[in-house]
């Protein structure tokens, strides 16, 4: 980790001092119960650090009224709006954009050009779209896990076309408050998910836990600790390392 400065805040400004984006992927798969709480979440404590932060939602779709994605792809030379002016945290749709790119290769360096004076970049989408476009990538997408018991079908079935697709995804158990509170961890569906893996591919993982709260942008230790972690570890769009691919 960032042990080494005062406090890890500080560590994480002093990557961002880089100023290349970095990109980090948040995976649909079904409900999205727990994976906008958890999107909020880390958002709210990346611009608590003092990064700006930008999602692109693979749900939300273009338009006139509203534009995103597609629209900043079809004019290069309209980039966002500058950093002084900008609001910290942007959400753009990006369903057409992302269809507009066909195949893997084409979105980070799409992403470097358009949004090259954002700290941090999170796609929002499901995971046809993110093997589309990340196959091979040295990128972890976040498969969010509510404990309700349909949660590890669907995250099971993404969690196995991103293996397919040479991407090694982790797996974040949502936990109530009261389950933590009596040490119930981890939840049903963590554990069936786990054993479903392991027993029907082959692929052993450790789910990271993090607590739900009433209020999802309240600062937790363990979604502190996420968030951080994943700013560290994100692909960065640094031209020199837009190609490195997982081997």
């Amino acid at each position: 980790m960032l042990d080494p400065f005062v406090n890890q805040a500080a560590g994480l400004q002093a990557l961002a001092l880089q100023r290349w984006p970095r990109l980090v992927t948040l995976v649909s798969h079904g409900r999205q119960s727990g994976e906008l709480p958890l999107l909020w979440g880390l958002c709210s404590r990346w611009v608590d650090m003092g990064l700006s932060v930008l999602v692109l939602d693979g749900h939300a779709q273009e338009s006139a009224a509203n534009p995103g994605l597609a629209q900043q792809m079809d004019n290069r030379l309209q980039h966002c709006p500058d950093d002084n002016l900008a609001p910290s945290w942007q959400v753009l749709p990006a369903s057409t954009g992302f269809r507009k790119l066909p195949v893997a290769d084409t979105l980070v360096p799409v992403l470097a050009h358009l949004f090259a004076t954002h700290d941090m970049i999170l796609i929002y989408a499901d995971a046809p779209t993110l093997t589309r476009l990340l196959a091979g990538q040295s990128i972890a997408p976040q498969i969010v896990l509510a404990p309700a018991p349909t949660e590890a079908l669907s995250a099971y079935a993404a969690l196995k076309q991103l293996l397919q697709a040479r991407l090694h995804p982790q797996v974040v158990s949502l936990v109530p408050q009261p389950l933590a509170q009596a040490g119930s961890l981890p939840t049903a569906s963590a554990r069936q998910l786990t054993q479903c893996a392991r027993s029907f591919m082959g692929y052993q993982f450790q789910p990271r836990t993090v607590v739900a709260s009433n209020q999802p942008i309240d600062a937790h230790d363990d979604l502190q600790h996420l968030a951080l972690e994943l700013f560290e570890n994100a692909l960065s769009l640094e031209p020199s390392r837009r190609s490195e691919r997982v081997h």
